[in-house]
């Protein structure tokens, strides 16, 4: 059999769609092998958020082509989306393709076994109205299902739309159907993902409430966790249900990106600081436990130290769980590219590293509110000092004491200290 090696670069979204990749493979009669093993094709699922995530993506190439002159490389996703002439007329890999059309990746691979010498790079156009379906089993534990795609923001800093194309939604019907599959795999928790997974919607009518309301009734699923979603779109009504549902667990990332209207304005973001803090007190009204993690970029373009530190205070004074920090990328095509006052490297670095030092201090002490408290916790995995290591509904990392059998149940624990910076003890409640 021929073999196939997948590295996935990016949002968790890429994860689901290699893994849909992958099934599509194996069906085929394709070995799939590890990235850092000998094989025949190496397929990168790359991303385009950032510079330095572009970068990865080549390094990878180049990595493969220095160890396995013979092999063959396969760039699929948002920078091949973003690149594609570029990677093409370089002929920096074999097969070319997009965030859109990646699933084709299958046939490119069937067609470059049977050519005997393909001369240039194999690619299609992409269809950026199309939707490809897709969810992970690779985790034991956990799936993340796709159910959106694209994105009609257009945030001035953001490839993204540009590589993905505008928003679309799978079909409710189709979403259920993946549910109930994922489900009859004994996969305790669901992570749904998408682009601007809040903006779902179909010619129906439905909308990212009512396909919550018909997920939480598919008999046998357990956990269900809702990733990156825009405070606009975080309404009052998914929130209710997210209190009163018992799938439905207490963790939010929501994407804040400033504390300053100012920069705001200038990112085009659709919220002002005000209505941001409104949504994160509505938060912690309706579930006091609630994780809440927000994404902030540090440097974008003009933003003064008044700026940054207006944004760091705003932070600091909200009941945040952590911060996901992105120093500021300048990405070619989007809008701030060509915006004055580019902030120095130096600068990025230094209040990226002011607002990680925040986010240790907020994990530390949202960690330390819940010690005392009882947690229902997913466990997933075994360290090497005989502990079962899982994350409670509310996203705290928790160790607790023993034997693998346990993985993939969900316990009852108590939170009882601190083992590390990072990871509580936990002890099981024997019901």
């Amino acid at each position: 059999m021929n073999k196939i090696a997948i590295k996935t670069l990016g949002c968790k979204l890429n994860f689901s769609e290699s893994a849909g990749i992958e099934r599509l493979l194996l069906a085929k009669g394709y070995r799939i092998v590890s990235f850092e093993e000998a094989a025949d094709i190496y397929i990168i699922n790359t991303c385009a958020v950032t510079a330095e995530a572009e970068k990865k993506c080549l390094y990878y190439a180049r990595s493969v082509k220095k160890k396995y002159p013979q092999s063959k490389i396969a760039f699929i996703g948002c920078f091949s989306s973003l690149r594609s002439q570029t990677l093409m007329d370089g002929k920096k890999a074999d097969i070319v393709l997009g965030s859109n059309n990646k699933n084709l990746v299958v046939e490119k691979i069937d067609a470059l076994f049977q050519a005997t010498q393909p001369s240039v790079p194999l690619s299609e156009k992409e269809d950026k109205t199309s939707f490809f379906s897709a969810y992970s089993l690779h985790e034991r534990t956990r799936s993340f299902l796709k159910i959106q795609d694209g994105c009609d923001y257009f945030c001035t800093y953001c490839t993204i739309p540009y590589a993905r194309g505008n928003s679309r939604s799978d079909t409710v019907q189709n979403v259920i159907k993946n549910v109930k599959d994922i489900v009859a795999h004994n996969i305790k928790e669901i992570v749904l993902t998408g682009v601007n997974i809040g903006d779902f919607k179909t010619q129906k009518g439905e909308n990212f409430f009512s396909l919550l309301q018909q997920i939480i009734a598919i008999e046998g699923l357990e956990r269900l966790r809702i990733s990156s979603i825009e405070p606009n779109l975080l309404t009052r009504e998914i929130l209710q249900l997210s209190a009163e549902s018992e799938i439905i667990l207490p963790h939010f990332h929501i994407p804040l990106q400033s504390g300053s209207n100012t920069t705001l304005k200038k990112m085009k973001r659709r919220y002002n600081k005000e209505t941001f803090g409104e949504k994160i007190m509505e938060i912690k009204q309706l579930m006091p436990d609630a994780c809440i993690a927000v994404d902030v970029i540090a440097g974008f373009p003009s933003e003064s130290e008044e700026d940054f530190m207006e944004s760091y205070l705003f932070i600091k004074n909200l009941p945040i769980s952590y911060l996901h920090i992105f120093p500021y990328s300048r990405r070619a095509g989007t809008p701030a590219y060509h915006l004055p006052e580019q902030i120095p490297t130096s600068i990025k670095n230094q209040r990226t590293q002011q607002l990680i030092e925040l986010s240790n201090e907020k994990k530390h002490q949202f960690y330390a509110e819940n010690i005392g408290s009882v947690r229902s916790i997913l466990l997933e995995s075994a360290t090497s000092d005989n502990r079962i290591v899982g994350f409670t509904d509310n996203y705290i990392k928790v160790a607790v004491e023993g034997s693998r059998e346990l993985i993939n149940s969900i316990q009852t624990v108590s939170l009882v200290d601190f083992i590390d910076k990072d990871t509580l003890k936990g002890k099981i409640i024997v019901k």
